[in-house]
């Protein structure tokens, strides 16, 4: 086992977990839950299986949110929804979204069967020590359908995989905004405009970090990353790479390479289904 396949599963897969904070059942299922439309969904809705907590906790585990965004969102989401209806109509959204976007035929198909029980085994070799957003949702029970199997089951691997990589940036002494904005110039990630209005930063605030990545000589006067800066982002992915692996290596090569091909089809699928916008976010 490399790291290079657990980051091949990763690229497989995410999109079918990440595809839940596009779709619209997503609002449509949290509202009628009680929240309020736009962020508070998003907030609430991941943070949830870690039960009512403040917006400290949820600024800490995102990480690269600004602080006053979460702080407008929470702990008010928990005045109006339980974290236990707010859990519920989340999976009832993924229900919804994965039926239209795979279609009946794809859900109850062997593939969908085969891809249920592979990452499921996978999540269970997950450990949850230093990993409060894996651990939170972990705690949740399984549910019985096979598509929300393998959805909960990349989840937990998403959550898995997310908090190693906080821990990574940490190690890397870039804060959440730095993270972000160091991010964005690699030109992988989301596009500047977008990544800055969603996560909730000013203009002055992102100018602050660009000053203080430049003045470490990650980035360079142009706001590209310099030889330092990519090769601090290259180390940062790396260790995400290795500190995700487990669950990757308790499968094996040849199970992990079936997710592989599994995934890659069944994203194929939503993506061409328009699972995610087409202009405005993504860098290309």
């Amino acid at each position: 086992m490399t790291f290079p396949l657990a980051r091949r599963a990763h690229v497989a897969t995410n999109a079918l977990h990440s595809l839940i904070y596009f779709a619209p059942e997503t609002e449509q299922q949290l509202t009628g839950a009680g929240l309020r439309p736009g962020r508070m969904c998003y907030f609430a809705g991941r943070s949830a299986p870690m039960g009512a907590v403040g917006a400290g906790v949820v600024t800490a585990t995102f990480y690269n949110f600004s602080p006053g965004l979460v702080a407008h969102c929470i702990p008010r989401a928990w005045e109006l929804a339980r974290p236990d209806a707010v859990i519920g109509a989340r999976f009832a959204a993924a229900d919804a979204a994965l039926t239209r976007l795979l279609g009946p035929d794809v859900i109850t198909s062997q593939d969908m069967i085969t891809m249920a029980g592979l990452t499921r085994e996978a999540a269970a070799a997950c450990r949850p020590e230093g990993r409060p957003l894996y651990a939170g949702h972990a705690d949740l029970a399984w549910p019985d359908a096979p598509h929300l199997v393998m959805w909960h089951a990349l989840s937990l691997l998403r959550e898995h995989r997310g908090d190693g990589h906080i821990a990574a940036l940490v190690a890397a002494e870039l804060s959440g905004l730095e993270a972000l904005v160091s991010h964005t110039a690699t030109g992988q990630g989301f596009l500047t405009e977008f990544a800055q209005a969603s996560r909730g930063w000013s203009q002055e605030e992102w100018k602050g970090a660009t000053g203080a990545l430049t003045s470490r000589g990650l980035l360079g006067d142009d706001g590209a990353l310099t030889q330092a800066g990519e090769a601090l982002r290259a180390r940062v992915e790396e260790e995400t790479d290795r500190l995700a692996a487990a669950p990757w290596q308790h499968l094996g090569e040849e199970r992990t390479g079936e997710v592989v091909r599994i995934g890659t089809a069944l994203t194929r699928t939503v993506m061409k289904a328009g699972a995610f916008p087409r202009e405005g976010v993504f860098a290309r």
